[in-house]
């Protein structure tokens, strides 16, 4: 099912009351214990998402957006992930907070492999060849705030409910918090020389993925937070084996049932906590003054675009007809 969304925004969306949405990361291609009620591929002025977003139903009728960023089959490098058409999507169908889940690797030796964490902070390490902005290629400026990248009450919000879904899981996974964590290009892994480094600069994580995935959704107006599962220890110990693909995977498949069983134990309650809006209150209206001063340059295919992810600030002539 491909339904288009570029003109109309939301308003032929049967599933547009989804308040949650999840982006599973390597490993993490689809969430058990949900009904499938469609599956849906929304056009953006931005491209399509990564992969067709299936719209789920939690036992109480619940719905729930899943995106799949490197696609159903991985076959997206990180690079490459098209962010800003996932992040577009996901707000087209009216999705407010977004749990995120990446593969890590651990730049502390008490981050275990299969050990889980929420980090709180991120160095940039990307390369700028990933487009970051929803602004780029208009003739609108806007400066959104980040010096806290996470959503800081959705993360504490998951600290409690994700420890406590691990522990009824039972199988020992330790989650870690306020942690920070290295964004890198890829896709080949860091040198030892960077590992350690990274290490220095007080980096306790490391992946390809988190920017500018924060960077797109605090512009949306979309709470964000990510769920970290280590698969590795990177590069940076002394007389160990580099990382490998091969060493990836062997934890891989642990910690994506983990983190599905962690999904299916908070997803309800999650929903519940943002129909309540506490959780969700530090993005609403965050972009308001994030926009420059708006001018006579600023064409109506600019605004039409902007209007996809920011009707309340961008409102064409189109879609005011």
């Amino acid at each position: 099912m491909q339904v288009k969304l570029y003109s109309t925004h939301t308003s032929n969306m049967t599933s547009k009351d989804v308040l949650i949405g999840v982006i599973g990361g390597t490993g993490l291609y689809h969430l058990d214990n949900l009904t499938l009620i469609e599956t849906v591929n929304p056009e953006t002025p931005w491209g399509y998402p990564s992969s067709p977003i299936a719209i789920c139903s939690l036992k109480s009728g619940t719905k729930v957006a899943f995106v799949a960023r490197h696609g159903r089959h991985h076959n997206i490098s990180p690079s490459v992930v098209p962010s800003r058409a996932n992040i577009a999507a996901l707000k087209s169908l009216g999705v407010r907070a977004i749990l995120a889940f990446s593969s890590v690797g651990s730049l502390r030796e008490e981050i275990v492999p299969g050990h889980f964490a929420i980090p709180t902070q991120i160095i940039d390490r990307t390369k700028g060849i990933r487009p970051a902005s929803f602004f780029e290629g208009t003739a609108v400026v806007a400066h959104a705030t980040f010096g806290e990248p996470f959503s800081l009450k959705l993360v504490r919000w998951l600290e409690v409910e994700v420890g406590k879904a691990l522990k009824a899981h039972g199988n020992g996974v330790v989650l870690h918090k306020d942690k920070c964590i290295i964004c890198m290009e890829g896709p080949q892994f860091s040198t030892r020389a960077e590992s350690m480094m990274y290490r220095s600069w007080g980096g306790d994580l490391i992946n390809m993925s988190v920017l500018p995935e924060a960077k797109l959704a605090r512009e949306a107006e979309i709470s964000y937070a990510l769920i970290a599962t280590a698969t590795d220890y990177d590069s940076w110990r002394p007389h160990s084996e580099v990382v490998t693909a091969t060493q990836v995977v062997q934890t891989l498949r642990a910690n994506a049932d983990t983190a599905k069983f962690v999904a299916a134990s908070i997803l309800e309650d999650l929903h519940v906590a943002a129909l309540q809006g506490d959780i969700l209150s530090e993005e609403t209206g965050s972009m308001k003054y994030s926009i420059m001063p708006r001018h006579t340059e600023e064409s109506e295919e600019d605004t039409k675009k902007l209007a996809f992810i920011l009707p309340e600030y961008f409102r064409s002539n189109e879609l005011a007809n």
